[in-house]
């Protein structure tokens, strides 16, 4: 299988993330290590290609281009990543009209991987969310996987799956900033070289043959967020049982996954809990989907609903991140 990846700045890894591409400060070449396995491999048919393709600031031109040309290589795995999850909105026409629809309307594949850096980090507005709720509006009748995966193996496994698939439908990551660098969230490479993509990941604290009690259903980042703050106040909600689940792909909903956890939180509340305003996120899309599908009522924990996509001032940014966390505390000591 060949790779093809293109983006603004995905040579270097515009949050650090890849280094694909090294410069040599004297003679001013450039290095691709995993270019060398093609070198090792003697050229073998079974190793592929690898190219990485510094774009310019282009959404639309670049989007389209990879589009079309992920059509045309089903051999191929072609990715396109935003500088910021936010700036695909400069490509949110090649997204409607081609990405989401092409197979309904004259039924062209493409196996198109785009790539979102997404969280809210206090980086503002146009820095912090890739719309994840406009590409689960536009999911129906398969046309889409939109992914939000929590750690590096599930981030490579995900890419693995997409690359071996058959049937060629595009894939929507929301990728990390912050996690890039988060000891929690990095793999061993035996996760890395063995398992394969989880839908989700359900973890089951306190007393693990008690009754579940309160069932907090959450994707990405704010795990951690959650996750670090019950550590800091773990005398408070001690001999308390509850549940986390991360929700790794949101659609196509994973119901069939989510039944096991369904059954163990039945004498608890459940959460959906998002750092995303209400508005926005994966709320208006999962809330009716337990709701039909499951047959469960989940309460919302999050930022309230917002015109902007996230808060301007790091100082407020921080205080709305602090009570969503403590909306969990609060959720668990409840019962």
């Amino acid at each position: 299988m060949s790779i093809r990846l293109s983006g603004q700045d995905s040579g270097r890894g515009t949050f650090s993330q890849r280094h694909l591409a090294l410069n040599h400060h004297e003679r001013q070449e450039r290095f691709y290590p995993l270019k060398r396995f093609q070198e090792l491999s003697g050229g073998a048919p079974s190793i592929g290609s690898f190219e990485v393709i510094n774009s310019t600031l282009s959404e639309a031109g670049v989007l389209g281009f990879e589009f079309g040309f992920s059509t045309a290589t089903q051999k191929h795995l072609v990715l396109w990543e935003a500088q910021f999850g936010d700036f695909a909105n400069g490509a949110q026409v090649h997204i409607d009209q081609f990405l989401v629809s092409s197979e309904s309307k004259w039924g062209q594949h493409s196996g198109l991987v785009l790539l979102l850096p997404h969280g809210y980090e206090g980086q503002g507005p146009e820095h912090s969310s890739a719309r994840l709720e406009r590409f689960l509006q536009l999911a129906a009748e398969g046309n889409i996987v939109v992914a939000y995966p929590s750690s590096g193996a599930q981030h490579f496994h995900l890419l693995r799956r997409q690359g071996e698939l058959a049937a060629k439908r595009p894939l929507v990551v929301m990728t990390p900033k912050s996690l890039l660098r988060l000891p929690e969230a990095g793999s061993s490479v035996e996760q890395l070289s063995s398992g394969c993509f989880q839908n989700i990941i359900a973890e089951k604290f306190g007393n693990k043959k008690s009754p579940a009690g309160a069932t907090f259903f959450l994707s990405g980042k704010v795990y951690y967020d959650v996750k670090k703050k019950l550590e800091q106040v773990a005398s408070e909600i001690k001999g308390k049982s509850f549940t986390l689940c991360r929700v790794e792909q949101l659609y196509p909903f994973p119901a069939d996954d989510l039944q096991s956890v369904i059954k163990d939180a039945v004498e608890g509340k459940c959460y959906w809990v998002q750092e995303e305003p209400e508005n926005m996120g994966a709320w208006r899309y999962i809330e009716p989907r337990f709701r039909r599908e499951l047959g469960v009522q989940l309460e919302y924990i999050g930022r309230e609903a917002s015109a902007s996509t996230a808060a301007g001032s790091a100082k407020r940014h921080a205080l709305e991140q602090a009570n969503i966390v403590q909306g969990v505390v609060e959720a668990i000591v409840r019962g």
